[in-house]
């Protein structure tokens, strides 16, 4: 069964043995016994990723694995559980990633109009998912779970604050390979069904612990992007 604990700004969901499939700067699947959520201090501008993670796991005692990286204090981090799944999530909204659809889209931008320059720098706001699931998956089974919980997440933040994520936005979803195996994990299975109940309890819990007021209006964020541009619409 997936265990978390949590020790000076840092998070973990351990499994021994575990298997994962992180989409953070050093992403991709990797065999390691936990995964981490750490808290990163404010102004935070190093680039060396690796070293401070390794910094920071060797100070809590925790030996290295897949780790994730957010301005959110971990006193805010949330715990949901149901059937094969367990998730914890930390939600921040500072820098909102708006996608209008419909009628509020913008007018079209081309490629060519867009200057590299004009993208805002990152902000630690975030929402950070780990996942486990006490069933053993495929690789391409795990893909789908990720895909499930993106869904999930998008679904949860639109509901609660009209936007379906933010700038930097990672997951890192696990399975134990030494258990009951489990073909899919799309939406309409055991372990996808629970994973979407977690997502959204855990992310509105999260929210809830962090915002006294709700969270914020994404028009209100100082960082964040509007994806207004249009596209070319043809048959293939």
């Amino acid at each position: 069964m997936f265990e978390t604990a949590r020790r000076d700004g840092v998070t973990q969901l351990r499994r021994e043995r575990a298997r994962w499939l992180s989409t953070a700067w050093d992403g991709g699947y990797r065999d390691s016994d936990a995964a981490y959520n750490v808290t990163v201090p404010t102004g935070f501008a190093r680039t060396d990723l690796d070293s401070y993670r390794e910094e920071r796991l060797a100070d809590t005692g925790f030996p290295v694995g897949p780790t994730l990286l957010t301005g959110v204090a971990m006193g805010h981090a949330r715990v949901a559980t149901s059937g094969p799944v367990t998730l914890l999530a930390t939600a921040g909204l500072s820098n909102p990633a708006v996608l209008p659809v419909g009628d509020e889209r913008g007018a079209a931008t081309s490629d060519d109009e867009r200057d590299s320059d004009d993208t805002p720098p990152w902000r630690p706001g975030t929402v950070n998912l780990l996942v486990g699931v006490d069933r053993a998956l495929s690789d391409g089974a795990l893909a789908t779970l990720l895909a499930t919980v993106v869904e999930a997440k998008a679904a949860t933040l639109l509901a609660a604050a009209d936007v379906p994520g933010t700038t930097s936005d990672a997951v890192v979803v696990g399975t134990d390979p030494t258990a009951e195996r489990a073909e899919f994990a799309g939406s309409a299975t055991d372990v996808g069904g629970a994973a979407r109940a977690c997502v959204r309890d855990a992310v509105l819990a999260s929210l809830d612990a962090r915002y006294d007021d709700g969270p914020p209006a994404a028009e209100a964020a100082e960082y964040g992007v509007v994806t207004d541009r249009q596209t070319d619409i043809r048959q293939p």
